[in-house]
């Protein structure tokens, strides 16, 4: 049986249930924590109808959200977010509190039984009236007919973006027939292929790769806002607000400039983009979220005294706000951006059930029935085993039905296991197979336990065996995939791109140019002075986008000058270094002899298996890859990439226990004291049950406790150290050093370096770091430096909200008292050391009972790392702090952020320092904050539209991504690189290093050639089939690079994107193709003489290798007629005689069979 057939035989709770449809208002009173949940999921079952369920504050619905999201059937839960602050909604926020009110809309509409999760705010958000919402939405089916253009204006009107590439949640793109949109309650985008009027097929895509993949029968579509309006709302919302202006108390000029833009917007018929702040005059009959739910829903409450005070606390704050902000113009008469919540309450038909935990006095509520339901929290046991067992003992006495409950089904076989090393035969039943009377074991979602004597039933989860918080891997609909989108090496005009031979010019855009009769495509290149460079584009091969470190403008070359040749042969020599060094290490560490250590035993099986959590599958990867090494006799020196909180600890860990069993010792090296302690922690959790002796080694320590620790490791009595560079003193000897694991590394300094690398000699080493490394630098250094990338984030993360906003007091406050009340901790961060301890000060007088303290670079590393280390131990509330917030620190209490002057700092600068919040299982919320009023420069103006990109989580991300990695590739390769890097660009410079590394290693090099292909044939892409620039430059880079079985796979993309392609495109994939065999066959060119010959000229190495048979062999599949020769320069030269008529698939075909069969003779 299941829990729920459990419940049922209280009869008491059913009936009582079963009434509320047919009572005004219920009250039901005790259900404890755990029970709660137990209660709401039993009431979406027994009436089977749509819920609202009203929660104080935003932090317990996203609380109670996530708990039922864990035991609920998929998609019944929603959750409807509204900020208890207006100020916020005049920011730019990132897309996913908006997803959830569509889905939570689309959900109510839907009539499905469920339960909405909202605050009281969420009653007073304005919406549009339920019919016009739900006029705004179409169905797709194949066969369907509809008229393209007014498809397209449908879109727009609803909400959604034109662009030419979908790219992230609420935009669409049409290329000729094929509609590509991304619905904001979709995971994927989806592209709908129409064949004239009538729709084909409709399928997902993929955002990254932009391929169809699995085909759908059917798509909905809604708006893209939670709202939707007519031309005809725009053209009556600027009549009011004009009105509003005249009458408004603060200074015309003022009042003008803050509505000027949105005025325009409206006027010509637009939806402004801060339309959020300008609903009162958009609707002009405001509906909330309670009409919405069908006639037969019932609203729930939660504590209804606690609800009505969170209203009138917030409530005042708001009115206060738009008081400001009505004096300096930023607000008009008429804006209140909510409607009243008594006013919207005291209509309510619907039938209400109230929430209590005593019974007490709910208002002037008449109430219809009430029930007192018996439940208890169960007692904690603290993993103390004896007491575990002992309960459980009595409660079977009592012949009570016990149930405990596991995170997963690793889980659940540990637990039975410990039960049974303790005499107690515990089984582990299917959570449906539950068997009354008996003590089991079962997977399920409740955060904390129960117990209900009326049923005779204990229910109790690992938070009150082990103390252990549960973690539930959410289905979280992010839109975090949007964040792998498309390579930053897209061109657009105005980049700066690198052209081998000729250096740094500026892209201009790419032009269809006719000659002779031939149209092609050209890139137009600018140097100095104005020269303009033409590049046919099937020479793509030669121009790269200039990428460098964020801020750099590189330094545009002369044509024909001299001095490009200058700096790319001193970066050449530069990067040759580079690869002698790199080889010279691989062949050195190959020569090695080390320890191999031995396979995994059953020990080692144990201490895996009692890890908490679901592996990722990238650190199965890694793990795997690290233990392979271990295994070998040539030591290991393995570099593992992967973000803070993506589990590189636990993989070193094992690594680590893998070493101990072999009875050799394993240093941990880190670079701050606090990490030390962070990960003397971890070790302490994970080694507890394990015969492993580990000690910590930092300045925490004092002399005598460092005295045993050295004399521990000299005797070989400790097994594991972690420490600081106090590793590195040289008084701490080891007696069997087999494992040396190093954090971050390039933060310890240049004579740590020094004694770090006597210390590697003969031991496998496994360095860790957060730096992203660039994919392209990855590949390069394969054979050379060994790399196991870890990409994906843990399965309980949530997105972070993010806000892009003015710096206004109240909007600072109630930020930081928000995740105060939730336990939380806060960073602010204030970059400038002079007056931090004013910025301190104000805070104080800003709120009182917060507790602040400020920590920047002048303080002494130690004053430093007390500051921290005590605020890791929540001894403060809010961490004033500059920008040198500990990189490596886990600090998951921390989950809010507010950075001043967000417009002053360096994009990817903005994205670490964002990535420091976020890290447990609770929403984060960062504040990108500038001054008020203030003009903004161009840069910071650019910077700021760049991070609200970002926020969306568009290009900004790109460009934070780029960064980061060329910062990692100063890392890898030693930080003087930097300079090198920006003088030729970070591709070039890639593909030369790539380049020196395969020489060194492959003694036999494959010579190509760059041959020339003119067969008279038009070879281009087509306005018309491609428009989009970028796009087009894409394909043609994709096309150039393109082996002979790549060719077939860009055919399908191209249909797949586009539909079917002209016979220009066709062209140009066949010449790529035979281009790519022809460089194999080093030939020189290959030119259609006239209507009957073609003739194929070789380099002269390749002319005497074919000479005698060889080129007869090589031309035996050649069905034309031929005739031979040598030219002056001893060159080869083939003339192909043409049969009338020829088709032209016929003659590639025959060019490409001839050439691969020559390149098959030269390159043996």
């Amino acid at each position: 049986m299941r829990l729920t057939n459990i419940i049922e035989k209280d009869h008491d709770l059913i009936n009582f249930i079963a009434n509320v449809s047919k009572v005004k208002n219920s009250l039901i009173t005790g259900a404890n924590a755990g029970a709660f949940d137990l209660l709401l999921c039993q009431i979406v079952k027994t009436l089977s109808k749509p819920l609202i369920l009203l929660e104080e504050n935003e932090n317990k619905a996203q609380k109670i959200y996530t708990e039922l999201d864990a035991l609920m059937p998929e998609e019944s839960v929603q959750i409807f977010p509204v900020d208890a602050s207006i100020a916020t909604q005049t920011a730019v926020t990132s897309p996913d509190e908006l997803s959830s009110r569509i889905q939570a809309i689309n959900f109510l509409l839907s009539q499905k039984p469920g339960i909405v999760v909202a605050t009281p705010q969420a009653l007073q958000y304005k919406l549009s009236a339920p019919e016009k919402y739900e006029a705004a939405r179409r169905k797709f089916a194949p066969e369907n007919e509809y008229d393209l253009a007014e498809l397209t204006s449908w879109l727009v009107q609803v909400g959604f973006q034109r662009e030419n590439l979908v790219a992230k949640p609420g935009e669409f793109a049409l290329r000729g027939d094929i509609l590509d949109v991304y619905p904001l309650d979709r995971e994927n985008p989806v592209r709908i292929e129409f064949f004239g009027d009538e729709i084909d097929t409709i399928k997902e895509f993929d955002l990254a790769s932009q391929r169809s993949q699995k085909q759908i029968d059917q798509l909905v579509v809604t708006a893209a806002q939670d709202r939707v309006f007519s031309a005809n709302n725009f053209k009556q919302a600027a009549k009011k607000i004009r009105k509003a202006i005249a009458d408004s108390p603060a200074p015309e000029k003022d009042v003008n400039n803050h509505f000027a833009e949105s005025l325009d917007d409206l006027e010509n018929g637009s939806l402004p983009q801060n339309y959020a702040f300008l609903t009162d005059f958009l609707i002009a009959e405001p509906k909330n979220l309670l009409d919405y739910l069908s006639d037969s829903g019932i609203v729930m409450l939660d504590d209804w005294p606690l609800i009505e005070q969170a209203v009138k606390s917030v409530d005042e704050q708001n009115a206060g706000f738009i008081d400001d902000e009505l004096k300096t113009g930023a607000m008009i008469p008429g804006q209140e951006l909510r409607s009243d919540f008594h006013e919207n309450w005291s209509q309510d038909q619907h039938n209400h059930i109230y929430f209590s935990l005593f019974q007490r006095s709910i208002g002037r509520v008449k109430l219809g029935q009430l029930f007192d339901w018996q439940t208890r929290e169960p007692q904690q046991f603290f993993s103390q085993m004896p007491l575990i067992k002992s309960e459980i003992e009595s409660y079977q006495k009592k012949r009570q039905t016990v149930i405990l409950q596991a995170d997963n089904d690793k889980r659940a076989k540990q637990i039975s296991q410990t039960m049974a090393e303790f005499g107690m035969d515990v089984p582990v039943v299917q959570s449906n197979d539950l068997i009354e009377n008996q003590t089991q074991i079962t997977v399920g979602g409740f955060t904390s336990g129960f117990s209900l004597p009326n049923n005779n039933l204990v229910y109790l989860t690992e938070r009150e065996l082990f103390n252990k918080v549960t973690h539930h891997s959410r289905r979280i609909k992010t839109m975090e995939n949007a964040q792998r989108l498309r390579s930053y090496t897209e061109l657009k005009p105005g980049d700066y791109v690198v052209h081998v031979n000729h250096g740094i010019g500026r892209f201009e855009g790419i032009k269809t140019l006719e000659n002779n009769g031939v149209k092609r495509d050209y890139i137009t290149i600018t140097y100095q002075h104005g020269d303009q460079l033409f590049v046919p584009a099937d020479q793509l091969k030669l121009v790269q986008k200039y990428v460098a470190s964020e801020g750099k403008r590189p330094h545009v070359n002369k044509l024909g000058g001299s001095e490009w040749a200058k700096t790319k042969s001193r970066v050449q020599s530069k990067v040759e270094d580079i690869a002698d060094d790199l080889i010279d290490l691989y062949a050195k560490r190959e020569s090695e002899k080390g320890f191999a250590f031995s396979k995994d035993d059953d020990l080692q099986r144990q201490f895996e298996d009692a890890f908490p959590y679901v592996e990722t599958p990238d650190q199965l990867r890694s793990i795997k890859e690290i233990k392979h090494d271990m295994e070998q006799e040539k030591p290991m020196d393995r570099l593992l990439v992967g973000d803070v909180g993506f589990g590189k600890t636990e993989v070193a860990l094992r690594a680590a226990f893998k070493a101990i069993e072999d009875n050799k010792q394993v240093a941990f090296l880190v670079p701050t004291t606090i990490l030390a302690q962070q990960h003397y922690e971890t070790i302490q959790d994970r080694f507890k049950n394990f015969p492993v002796n580990y000690a910590v080694l930092s300045r925490f320590q004092t002399p005598a406790e460092a005295k045993k620790i050295t004399e521990g490791l000299k005797e070989g009595k400790i097994d594991l150290v972690v420490g600081t560079h106090r590793l590195l003193s040289k008084d701490v000897k080891f007696k069997d050093l087999g494992l040396l694991i190093v954090d971050e590394e390039q933060r310890f300094g240049v004579k740590h370096k020094e004694r770090l690398k006597e210390l590697k000699a003969n031991i496998d080493v496994l360095t860790l770091t957060a730096t992203p490394i660039p994919r392209t630098l990855h590949m390069s250094m394969i054979g050379v430096r060994d790399l196991s990338v870890m990409e994906t984030p843990p399965s309980n993360r949530y997105p972070i909200q993010t806000y892009v906003m003015e710096q206004i007091p109240s909007v600072i406050k109630e930020a930081c008292m928000r995740e105060i009340a939730r336990g939380g901790q806060v960073f602010y961060l204030h970059n400038h050391i002079g007056d931090i301890d004013d910025v301190v000060t104000e805070l104080e007088n800003l709120m009182p009972s917060a507790r602040i303290v400020s920590v920047h670079g002048r303080m002494s590393k130690n004053q430093m790392e007390d500051i921290l280390y005590r605020f890791l131990n929540r001894e403060f509330d809010i961490l004033v702090t500059t920008t040198i917030i500990e990189t490596g620190i886990d600090m998951p209490n921390v989950n809010t952020m507010l950075i001043e002057n967000a417009d002053h700092y360096g994009l990817s600068q903005l994205y670490q320092l964002r990535g420091r919040i976020g890290r447990s299982a609770r929403l984060a919320y960062a504040y990108f904050l500038y001054q008020p009023n203030k003009v903004l420069t161009e840069v910071g103006e650019k910077r700021l539209d760049a991070i609200r990109d970002f926020t969306e989580l568009g290009s900004g991300f790109k460009i934070a991504m780029r960064d980061l990695a060329i910062r990692g590739a100063g890392n890898m390769l030693g930080a003087q690189q930097h300079g090198f890097i920006d003088s030729v660009g970070y591709d070039l410079y890639s593909q030369m290093l790539s380049d020196a590394i395969k020489n060194r290693k492959s003694k036999k090099k494959v010579k190509k050639s760059n041959a020339e292909i003119n067969l008279g044939l038009e070879a281009y892409i087509p306005d018309d089939y491609i428009s989009d620039q970028e796009e087009k430059i894409e394909f043609y880079k994709k096309i150039k690079t393109a082996g002979t079985d790549d060719i077939e796979q860009i055919q399908d993309e191209l249909i797949d994107r586009f539909g079917n392609y002209p016979e220009p495109v066709e062209n140009l994939l066949a010449v790529s193709q035979l281009k790519a065999e022809a460089d194999l066959a080093q030939a020189r060119n290959i030119t259609k003489v006239n209507d009957h010959e073609v003739k194929v000229e070789f380099a002269k190495e390749a002319s005497s290798e074919l000479q005698g048979p060889n080129i007869f062999k090589a031309l035996e599949h050649v069905s034309y007629k031929v005739k031979i020769s040598l030219s002056p320069v001893k060159r080869l030269v083939v003339l192909l005689e043409l049969p009338e008529n020829i088709n032209h698939r016929q003659l590639f075909a025959n060019l490409v069979t001839f050439m691969s069969a020559v390149s098959d003779i030269i390159q043996k």
